[in-house]
């Protein structure tokens, strides 16, 4: 039987078993959107802005590890596409973005709402295509589907013109897919991994560094066997958080830029290093040259073969999947006769435990105006720890990760790679939908949630029991933290004049709304709104303006050239 492209695209989703599709539509996608409109096997979400699609099909992929899609229109639908995609493809998030493109006969001739979308994407994508054989397109599906989620993962695009939906072909879908030029590596060297274990035993300051590929790869079980055999610390990087449990003894807390002084003086002090699934990012060891000042051993666990040695040589390379590498190892460890060695190990963590006594995230709790980081505190206390988490960008999203102890994967939903403000709402939305029984709170600011804040619309059509958390400091907090210690003081269009009533506004979509002040109502307002589990609520809770995050590595600076404090540093110490 033939089908139109249009017809053969929503097959290919079913095939796919695909439950979502986040999208907007427009001219030259029309005869997809009439084909999903026969069909009932998927259900499309209708957002308010094409960024809004991306992100929420992102935040379905990472809170399930499932593909994301999303579907925009040719020109301006797919331009504002981009921040999204970018965003993926920072964080490795496994994505197919179908766009629509002008008939294949206008195409570089400037033809009405017409993009080179693949010419844009090319950077911020692992792959794309542009399809102008209907023919083709089943196959071409396939294969975006196949690389966006094996391997390291990434976003897809599909750019198909209009005439190519509406031509007619046979409908085949490949069961499989043999790709000669793509052919990721998944079981790591068992000489490295050897060598590797040996190393890790013969350790006398070990530490286990870990990032978001343990969450991608679904290896948290087998991390924490090997963190638990070995008795090791392990920290997480702000992408791993819930990779490792965060109420365990042996979690430091996150690292770098703002992470905790025994997680960061731990990394810095170590003599053997195993990284997993974890890149060494500039927020994470700043300064590499301070970092390599110590000499020590680093053990690199990647699944993307570019990651390794990339900003800091490594001495033991491990190509592979982080679930088989980890499972080699830990079989390893079962038929070795050695053990780590008791006196070193308890020597360490004695000067690890000597550095947690400083409690450097303490903050004042007798405050007779709201601290951000009660709010989070009594958000995890409250939720149980069990929420999913979204944030978007600045002070709110770091406290989030530091206050918010997250002892599961894939409950920490934010854009760490590419830093993008607005996120928070649209990951919310793609949560919610994908685990429409759990508790999902969006964290953020009031420069962030005006980003995206018309998806309060979506909200209201879906019917989404989402909780905002709005930290609202009138300020954007992160740039004006920084022109505090950096610039002198010159807040430069930090401050955040003309804000909305965002109880009146959340209202007027039909939300309920909350404004806190006092700091003794932030427990009830988070019980009653998480009460209501049926009712999307917002709550905005009036913090100090003049509250910074801490510890905070500066730029340029090395992970133990911390500030802990106001004028105080580890030098202090």
């Amino acid at each position: 039987m033939e089908l139109s492209g249009a017809e053969i695209i929503t097959r290919c989703l079913q095939e796919e078993k695909i439950k979502f599709v986040f999208g907007y539509p427009g001219g030259a996608v029309l005869d997809i959107y009439d084909a999903i409109f026969k069909q009932d096997y998927f259900k499309h979400i209708l957002v308010r802005h094409e960024q809004a699609a991306v992100h929420a099909a992102d935040a379905y992929s990472r809170s399930t590890g499932l593909v994301g899609v999303a579907l925009v229109t040719s020109g301006p639908g797919a331009t504002n596409a981009i921040t999204g995609i970018a965003t993926a493809y920072m964080d490795s998030i496994p994505m197919v973005v179908i766009s629509g493109q002008v008939s294949t006969p206008g195409i570089g001739m400037d033809a009405f709402q017409e993009v080179d979308m693949v010419g844009i994407t090319r950077p911020c994508v692992k792959h794309n295509f542009l399809v102008k054989d209907v023919n083709e397109l089943a196959s071409t599906i396939k294969k975006a589907f196949y690389i966006a989620a094996s391997g390291r993962p990434g976003p897809v695009v599909i750019d198909i013109p209009k005439d190519i939906t509406q031509f007619k072909a046979k409908f085949s879908y490949p069961k499989t897919v043999a790709m000669r030029s793509y052919n990721p590596v998944l079981k790591g060297h068992s000489g490295q991994i050897k060598k590797a274990i040996k190393l890790l035993l013969e350790a006398k300051r070990p530490m286990i560094y870990t990032g978001g590929g343990v969450v991608l790869g679904d290896a948290s079980a087998l991390l924490v066997k090997l963190v638990k055999k070995l008795g090791y610390p392990v920290t997480n990087t702000l992408m791993g958080l819930g990779g490792y449990p965060a109420t365990d003894e042996q979690f430091l807390g996150m690292l770098g830029m703002h992470g905790t002084l025994e997680a960061n003086m731990a990394m810095q002090q170590s003599d053997v290093i195993l990284a997993v699934g974890a890149r060494f990012d500039d927020r994470v060891v700043g300064n590499p040259a301070h970092f390599l000042n110590q000499p020590r051993t680093i053990i690199h666990i990647d699944v993307d073969p570019s990651s390794i040695s990339k900003r800091v040589k490594v001495d033991v390379p491990i190509v592979g999947d982080v679930k088989n590498v980890l499972t080699d190892m830990l079989a390893l460890l079962d038929e070795s006769d050695k053990t780590p060695s008791e006196s070193a190990l308890k020597a360490w963590w004695q000067l690890i435990n000597g550095w947690r006594k400083e409690k450097c995230l303490e903050f004042d709790r007798s405050s007779d105006i709201i601290k951000p980081q009660d709010v989070i505190e009594k958000l995890w206390q409250v939720t149980k720890g069990e929420a999913f988490v979204t944030s978007d960008v600045g002070q709110h999203q770091m406290w989030a990760a530091q206050y918010y102890k997250f002892d599961k994967p894939r409950r920490w939903i934010n854009s760490g790679g590419l830093g993008t403000m607005g996120v928070g709402l649209p990951y919310a939305m793609g949560v919610q939908l994908a685990h429409p029984e759990a508790q999902v709170a969006c964290i953020t600011g009031e420069g962030s949630i005006q980003m995206n804040i018309q998806e309060l619309s979506t909200c209201n059509q879906f019917h989404l029991p989402i909780k905002v958390i709005l930290l609202n400091n009138r300020y954007l907090g992160m740039v004006r933290q920084w022109q505090q210690f950096f610039y002198e003081n010159r807040y430069s269009e930090s401050y955040m004049d003309s804000l909305p009533d965002f109880v009146k506004l959340a209202e007027s979509y039909g939300h309920v709304g909350m404004k806190i002040e006092n700091p003794a109502d932030i427990e009830g307002a988070l019980k009653e709104a998480f009460a209501l589990k049926d009712r999307f609520v917002f709550m905005n809770f009036i913090t100090d303006q003049k509250e910074n995050v801490f510890p905070m590595v500066p730029n340029g600076k090395g992970l133990s050239e911390l500030i802990l404090a106001e004028r105080i540093t580890v030098e202090d110490l």
